[in-house]
């Protein structure tokens, strides 16, 4: 538009004075070589004013349609692009950019003041409200830039690097001038002071924004509504804030969806994040953690693939030097209705939290478990969510509940429930509790792990379901790599075996949704510290090649525990001795499937269907349960179950087709 910027005319004054306009001085307002003074009415004009064509008509919801200009509002310092509407502004608009075809009606005032980073640089005292974690926001924050810069302070120049990125960022992003873009609703607002807004965003009725963010885009609006009151923030794309949502130095990722008076301070929310009615202070939201309900408290914490349940609390106030106490609910950790955890502790990945724990629990080596409160102790179930339908059910939403529909995602999220990273805990847990049965003795009624209790029929299961799940995941590995391919001898078997990177062996780690190995987040760690990885973009890219390489990277780590659970040593591995790994992975799918199966049938038991049938026979509570619930066999997880066992068993049996002949081979010789 600037190119085709011109003065206003003499008669042009003239007619914008008649409709109640005003300024200091015209020659500060320059207008496109097609404007038209028909549509601007009651307007103050100061400052360095720049206005469009306002030519076509914005269609509003519920079918009413408005002319393009600006009625009833003090400008300053403000650029108008093509066809807005803008309209009973209270104060004024200040120090703004306001791109074409944007709806601004009915708001209080919106002004830039100084100049402005909108939320980026600003500080979020996650986990600890005392401080020592604190993580600097930017509008390209990722789970895993956060994770890092809150949770590796012993590498404390991998920490100020960091800080260093994001305050060159936030410079460089900084302004005099705020922004808001191009097909922006922004109505019945109230205060506004140094925010940017993006592409496409809708502001309804929100009460005040201040120094933040909105980046919105085309492709993800973002959605800011009712009441909501948000002070040192950065909304992602794609993301709604609603319904009398209060944020304080907050960060929220991608596609999250926050409302019903849901109130934060000092908290991060990353991609797929679901708050509602409760509060939260000082966590670390990981991708999809969830909580609905307005007795829930969370609380100097980092959670992820989390679902709190009502009532759940976290107390980080343990002794007088204040609130500086934190704890790690590992992903795909769950808490019951009313439970409490004293932090600090560390909860073990997928596990259920049921009761009070005050003990400081870690078992963080003991995934896949249930914690109890019993008598005011905690009783530890090792390994017994592996059996769970819930488990399962979670496993296979997370994916489909992604609502991201930004082609710029920022975190890189990793599904998968058997990974390096689960299953190397199981090695250990197998170690730990095979040391505490040595140790105690195989008679013991009870064992004792980390302040907790282990019945020894608990212990003897969860070694079971641990070395079912190992052997599901060794034998998916080992299927997969062999797949599709015709073998004419054990050394063709070997061969293919061999991994394609050495990267891969040794720990891995999550790093708020992303499992990678360790070695290749030290390494980037390094690239940070010398230099060589210098923006916050490299970073991510560093994170988006990890993600893209996981199966790659992932059969190196198996490869590398063959010997240790077949006892065989893959550079001597038969064909036989895949036959017999794929049947113990037959026998462990299977298995793990049944126990499943056998769970979900809980659900249809008798004690399910009190309530249902009101006011009629116990015949009619089984079909007034059948029309509202289905029946077991025809449910549509149940079904799945079914079909997985026979997929899976054709899996494994059309790769042990396929080395039939080699065994056949050796018999004959």
């Amino acid at each position: 538009m600037k190119s085709l910027l011109r003065k206003l005319s003499y008669d042009e004054i003239l007619m914008l004075e008649k409709q109640g306009c005003s300024c200091g001085d015209w020659n500060d307002v320059f207008v496109s070589d097609a404007f038209s003074v028909g549509y601007i009415s009651n307007v103050s004009f100061s400052g360095h004013v720049e206005l469009g064509v306002f030519g076509g008509e914005i269609l509003l919801p519920g079918g009413v349609r408005k002319h393009s200009g600006i009625r009833n509002a003090v400008l300053h310092n403000v650029t108008v692009g093509n066809d807005c509407v803008i309209e009973n502004v209270n104060n004024y608009i200040a120090n703004y950019s306001i791109g074409d075809n944007t709806v601004i009606i009915n708001i209080d005032c919106m002004f830039t003041d100084g100049v402005a980073a909108f939320g980026n640089g600003v500080k979020v005292s996650v986990m600890d409200e005392t401080g020592g974690r604190e993580v600097m926001i930017s509008d390209k924050l990722s789970a895993h830039q956060a994770y890092i810069m809150a949770l590796y302070r012993h590498r404390p120049k991998v920490a100020e690097k960091m800080k260093g990125l994001v305050r060159f960022y936030s410079e460089k992003h900084a302004s005099a001038t705020g922004s808001v873009g191009r097909n922006v609703s922004i109505v019945n607002a109230g205060y506004i002071r140094n925010v940017r807004i993006g592409d496409f965003a809708t502001v309804r009725g929100a009460s005040r924004l201040c120094n933040g963010g909105i980046n919105s885009n085309a492709a993800a609006p973002v959605h800011v509504g009712d009441g909501v009151i948000m002070d040192d923030f950065i909304i992602s794309s794609g993301t709604c804030v609603d319904e009398g949502t209060v944020l304080n130095r907050c960060f929220v990722g991608q596609s999250c969806h926050l409302g019903h008076g849901y109130s934060a301070s000092d908290s991060l929310f990353f991609s797929n994040c679901h708050g509602e009615n409760g509060e939260a202070c000082s966590i670390f939201a990981g991708p999809f953690t969830v909580t609905h309900h307005k007795s829930t408290l969370l609380i100097a914490g980092m959670f992820s693939f989390m679902n709190a349940g009502s009532g759940s609390n976290q107390s980080n106030h343990m002794y007088k030097l204040g609130p500086m106490h934190q704890g790690i609910l590992e992903r795909g950790a769950k808490t019951t209705s009313d439970s409490y955890i004293l932090w600090p502790a560390r909860i073990g990945a997928f596990s259920l939290v049921m009761g009070r724990h005050v003990s400081h629990p870690d078992t963080s080596d003991l995934p896949f478990s249930y914690l109890i409160e019993q008598e005011g102790k905690t009783n530890l179930v090792p390994g017994v969510n592996l059996r769970s339908v819930g488990t399962i059910r979670d496993a296979g939403k997370w994916p489909k509940r992604d609502g991201r529909k930004d082609p710029n995602r920022l975190d890189f999220v990793n599904y998968n429930l058997l990974s390096p990273f689960t299953v190397q805990k199981m090695f250990r847990a197998i170690k730990i509790l095979e040391s505490l049965r040595s140790v105690s003795g195989e008679t013991s009624e009870s064992y004792s792990f980390q302040s907790a209790r282990i019945k020894n029929s608990s212990l003897v299961n969860g070694l079971r379901l641990y070395d079912m799940a190992v052997n599901k995941f060794m034998g998916n590995s080992i299927i997969k790599r062999l797949e599709g391919m015709t073998f004419s001898s054990d050394d063709d078997i070997r061969a293919r075996l061999v991994p394609d990177t050495a990267t891969g062996q040794g720990e891995w780690v999550d790093i708020a949704g992303l499992i990678a190995p360790k070695t290749e987040i030290e390494k980037l760690l390094t690239g940070i510290e010398d230099g060589s990885v210098d923006k916050l973009k490299k970073i991510n890219a560093c994170f988006e090649e990890m993600n893209d390489n996981y199966y790659t990277y992932e059969w190196t780590w198996a490869y590398g525990k063959i010997e240790e659970f077949y006892g065989v040593s893959p550079q001597a591995v038969t064909a036989e001795d895949v036959v017999r790994m794929v049947d113990k992975w037959e026998d462990a799918v299977i298995g793990l499937d049944r126990m499943v199966y056998e769970d979900a049938r809980k659900e249809f038991s008798l004690s399910f269907k009190t309530g249902f049938g009101a006011d009629g026979s116990s015949s009619e509570r089984e079909l007034d349960f059948e029309q509202v619930r289905g029946d077991f066999e025809n449910n549509v997880f149940v079904r799945t179950i079914t079909e997985h066992i026979k997929a899976k068993k054709a899996l494994g049996e059309e790769l042990k087709a396929r080395l039939a002949p080699i065994v056949a081979a050796k018999v004959k010789k």
